[in-house]
């Protein structure tokens, strides 16, 4: 069966600047242009409205000079107003070939808004088509509140469907600009007018004010439509537009009988430049770009995709550029584990994993962030402090750091049994602890080694939340040796450290 084509046309550059907040500088919006064309393979790309800025003629400009050169400029698009050929004449010094000719999709927008007749709205419209044409400009028509139009006067939308089937133009842009269409309403709207005007190319522009843009879209494609608008990262006014990313997955996976152009493999690539470009944070559960998106937390799960990838849908993340990650945490199993480990080169037997498997539970419960960074000095950790009997514990302490005050320690010491308690000042936190310790050892008469050197480290790559591992160095008669402790403190991990140290000279 011969596939039908359906047109991306990726308006980010335009409709997702009115993100609140938002918005490009030239440079950015060349680059992600580029990206859109050259890397994800989309079909056209509208890039700004006509006569807005001066900041914006010169990014126009810069696109269009770039796009002549490649053979791109008729993929490239502005929206445009009817004012009389102002905008023609703005696309002309800009370099622009291409028009997305605002205009009004319903009767309640002409009547309260440009306070004139159909029969002069279209008047104005042909004399900017005929204008368009004269100046080897093409013209695409946005039926700007077009899904109310349907709802609230289809007799209007239908008379001005005529009006323009008459008129040059390559496309009719059939908007949803509020965002209120459902997918039955979507499905009958749109089928209405492709029964009416068979020939003619419509294009559906969704909003995602319900959270149903993704389902519009599906709907609109069944419906017979010939283009899709659509943003990366579903930016846009409001609740934004449909999300390209979700309507390519979608489109691949579940409507067989259409085609599309789109390079699945770059869209992360792209989505993340633009939550870079923009600063608007895509949400960690947003599909197919979020970051937990390809996460498996439930141990069960890794468990299962280690036999059969019993818990894989279509959505692999290699689709986009993407890897499969297993969180670390307190529902962590064995096999999350497990997955992590092979991914680092690591093998662990099973009384070592089942050990490994506790500690990171217990740092799930106190809501500490473990990565796969992580793991190596967790191993570490946990290996370590099995090789000696523990016959000494810091049982509680109390920490003290306030301005204008030394730092001070209540430390709490059980020596075989035995529980000490002592308050020492200091330099800083881990001094006073240092201080404190002294104390009960001086009083027990028991030497401390001495303390040469103390390093911190954390795992590449890991943000303030993350585990640190301090390493301290101390001598012993003579002899140097190293302990470790692992918190996301470095005074608390520090102290894990020193506990190991006091065992350790007992043995």
């Amino acid at each position: 069966m011969k596939k039908r084509k359906i047109e991306i046309m990726d308006t980010t550059l335009r409709d997702g600047e009115q993100t609140s907040g938002v918005s490009f500088s030239a440079a950015e919006k060349l680059t992600i242009a580029q990206l859109l064309l050259e890397e994800l393979n989309i079909d056209r790309i509208e890039i700004a409205s006509a006569r807005v800025s001066e900041g914006e003629f010169q990014a126009v400009k810069g696109i269009t000079s770039w796009a002549e050169e490649r053979g791109y400029i008729n993929r490239i698009e502005v929206l445009s107003f009817v004012d009389g050929g102002v905008s023609i004449e703005w696309m002309k010094k800009a370099g622009a070939k291409v028009q997305n000719l605002l205009t009004k999709g319903s009767m309640n927008h002409l009547t309260h808004q440009l306070k004139k007749t159909p029969e002069q709205h279209f008047s104005e419209i042909a004399q900017i088509i005929a204008l368009a044409k004269e100046n080897d400009i093409e013209t695409n028509v946005y039926l700007e509140d077009w899904s109310n139009g349907m709802r609230n006067s289809p007799e209007y939308v239908f008379q001005f469907l005529d009006f323009l089937a008459t008129q040059p133009v390559k496309r009719i842009l059939l908007p949803d600009t509020l965002g209120v269409l459902i997918p039955t309403k979507t499905f009958e709207f749109i089928s209405e007018i492709r029964a009416k005007y068979p020939q003619i190319h419509f294009d559906f522009h969704a909003h995602n004010d319900y959270d149903l843009s993704v389902a519009n879209v599906m709907e609109a494609i069944k419906a017979g439509i010939n283009g899709l608008h659509v943003t990366v990262n579903g930016m846009g006014e409001r609740a934004g537009n449909a999300p390209l990313e979700s309507t390519v997955a979608v489109i691949n996976d579940y409507l067989p009988e259409v085609s599309i152009n789109i390079k699945e493999t770059s869209l992360y690539t792209v989505s993340k430049l633009v939550e870079t470009f923009t600063g608007y944070r895509i949400p960690a559960n947003k599909p197919i770009v979020g970051d937990n998106v390809f996460t498996q937390t439930a141990g069960i799960h890794a468990d299962g995709d280690n036999k059969n990838n019993l818990y894989f849908n279509d959505l692999l993340p290699e689709r986009f550029g993407r890897k499969r990650k297993y969180a670390l945490g307190k529902t962590s199993g064995k096999a999350n584990i497990e997955k992590n480990l092979q991914e680092l080169g690591l093998k662990l037997n099973q009384e070592d994993l089942k050990l490994v498997t506790q500690r990171i539970i217990e740092l799930g419960d106190k809501k500490e962030t473990v990565t796969k960074e992580d793991l190596p000095y967790i191993i570490s950790d946990v290996l370590d402090s099995h090789t000696y009997e523990e016959k000494i514990t810091i049982e509680s302490y109390i920490l003290v750091h306030s301005k204008g005050m030394r730092p001070s320690t209540t430390l709490c010491l059980k020596i075989d049994g035995e529980i000490i308690e002592e308050h020492a000042q200091g330099d800083g936190q881990f001094d006073a602890f240092m201080n404190a310790l002294s104390k009960i050892y001086k009083e027990k008469k028991l030497t401390l080694p001495k303390l040469i050197d103390y390093a911190v480290r954390i795992p590449p790559g890991s943000s303030s939340d993350a585990l640190c591992e301090t390493i301290i160095t101390w001598v012993n008669n003579g002899k140097e040796f190293k302990t470790r402790g692992l918190d996301s403190d470095q005074t608390v991990a520090a102290i894990i450290a020193t506990q190991k140290m006091l065992n350790v000279i007992t043995q």
